[in-house]
């Protein structure tokens, strides 16, 4: 297992102990794991994002902290909270990462996951120029997903 791994384990342990929400000092955690702060930085942007499932606040300074919050809502709360989430444009592997976190949280089901994926993928957008397709997706991933949430009600 990897440094990142190794710090992503002890953030999400952190998570678990503390009901989902964690105050972090970087510097402490990089003294802890013998690495530079960036890699907790990194760790954080990469594993614990809002597609993942997370709100992350951050405050600078001497008594500076990073902290971490698990999104633990209903599905449509969680729902909303990934469409605000998508901006005016979104790539596919950004869209494959939130779709795995509805996913894991059982907000999608495979089937509706695969047909997300492939109603947002590059094949099915094929016609659209390579540069307009970030901004298509992003619209068509929302509109999908605000159904799903019509539909709950």
């Amino acid at each position: 297992m990897g440094i990142s791994d190794t710090i992503a384990v002890f953030i999400d342990q952190m998570l678990r102990d503390m009901d989902g929400v964690a105050e972090l000092q970087r510097s402490e955690l990089a003294s802890r794991f013998n690495c530079v702060p960036s890699q907790i930085n990194y760790v954080i942007s990469t594993r614990f994002s809002p597609e993942h499932g997370y709100i992350v606040e951050s405050r600078r300074g001497g008594g500076g902290y990073i902290r971490i919050s698990r999104v633990a809502a209903d599905s449509q709360m969680l729902i909303m909270h990934t469409v605000n989430a998508i901006g005016g444009r979104i790539d596919l592997g950004t869209v494959a990462a939130l779709v795995a976190n509805l996913r894991h949280n059982e907000i999608l089901s495979e089937s509706e996951a695969g047909l997300v994926l492939s109603a947002v993928g590059n094949n099915a957008l094929r016609s659209v120029r390579p540069e307009d397709r970030d901004v298509l997706r992003a619209g068509i991933l929302k509109q999908m997903l605000i159904n799903t949430v019509k539909n709950d009600v």
